[in-house]
């Protein structure tokens, strides 16, 4: 049996869909299941059963024998938050149980972390685990996720197989229940729709204009497919980053957006809210040598291209992947 954690959230229903796609079915799906909106992410799906996040733990020290492996998808993922307690229990903490009985059982393991752990980028975009370390992330998610990888790499005992990926800009279907912390092309859609024009962030920094901020945008769809690699391939232990590989900016996708829905571009820019606007990320692009020279050698949907396929085939008419 193949475990999903966070397995009702976005990219956790999306991995489901792509294991059913490889007729996967025998899969237990771990989730906080209380949020009507999040559960129609699984709807028409199969797997074998499904249990709260907060009993997982005791059930997989009673069947750790019935599980093959592990993806760990789920986590609070809040970048506004900054209750610091909340991301030790629910990221590091209970991260750590999972990996400890992993470890025990010799499970394999595969695990989210962030690109958010790169924090302003001063130590660049490379996946070298010597520089895990010296890392600044911005806010305690990103904090979160850097403990963990810290702690991970600092183990002498770990699964046989276990892996880390470090997940940029994530964008596609099965977000609809996300609100604030949906992707910007969400967002954009609706604009859009209800608006007639997009919104972004006025540039607080003078290396990049208005719009000109970069970001790795990644298709979900691309993203899980990677996922499904390190389940089927014998990937080198560690910590792997999981982009496009190309920086694009916020104009690039408010346009694609705009492009999907046969509209003209109309952009407004505002101040970057004070809450976050010391902690904004100018530029992130992930250096993905490392996991192609893991023999992974699909290509990734350009951004024109998954944002039309995202709009199209699943904001129009409100379907789930």
């Amino acid at each position: 049996m193949i475990v999903i954690t966070g397995a009702a959230g976005f990219i956790g229903s999306c991995l489901l869909s792509k294991l059913n796609s490889e007729g996967i079915t025998d899969i237990l799906l771990v989730d906080d299941f209380s949020f009507a909106d999040k559960n129609k992410n699984i709807f028409n799906k199969k797997f074998t059963k499904t249990i709260d996040r907060s009993n997982f733990l005791s059930w997989f020290k009673n069947n750790s024998d019935a599980v093959s492996f592990v993806y760990h998808i789920g986590a609070r993922t809040d970048t506004t938050e900054f209750n610091v307690d909340i991301f030790k229990t629910l990221n590091l903490d209970y991260t750590k149980s999972i990996c400890k009985l992993c470890t025990e059982n010799n499970i394999p393991l595969v695990y989210a972390s962030s690109a958010a752990t790169y924090g302003l980028g001063e130590f660049g975009y490379d996946d070298d685990e010597e520089k895990i370390p010296l890392l600044k992330p911005l806010n305690p998610y990103g904090d979160s996720k850097n403990d963990f990888d810290k702690w991970a790499i600092s183990q002498n005992e770990m699964p046989s197989k276990w892996v880390g990926f470090k997940f940029f800009n994530v964008y596609g279907p099965n977000e609809f229940h996300k609100s604030r912390m949906a992707s910007v092309i969400f967002h954009s859609y609706n604009q859009i729709q209800d608006k007639g024009f997009v919104k972004l962030f006025r540039s607080h920094n003078p290396n990049y204009i208005d719009g000109g901020q970069l970001r790795d945008f990644i298709y979900v769809k691309d993203l899980v497919e990677v996922l499904f690699f390190s389940y089927t391939s014998n990937l080198n232990n560690g910590i792997y980053n999981l982009g496009s590989g190309k920086a694009r900016t916020f104009l690039d996708l408010a346009t694609a957006t705009f492009k999907a829905l046969n509209k003209s571009v109309n952009i407004e820019y505002i101040d970057t809210p004070i809450d976050i606007r010391d902690k904004y990320q100018y530029f992130t692009e992930a250096n993905m040598v490392k996991l192609v020279h893991q023999g992974y050698n699909k290509p990734f949907t350009s951004l024109e291209e998954g944002v039309t396929d995202y709009v199209t085939n699943y904001l129009d008419g409100h379907r789930y992947f």
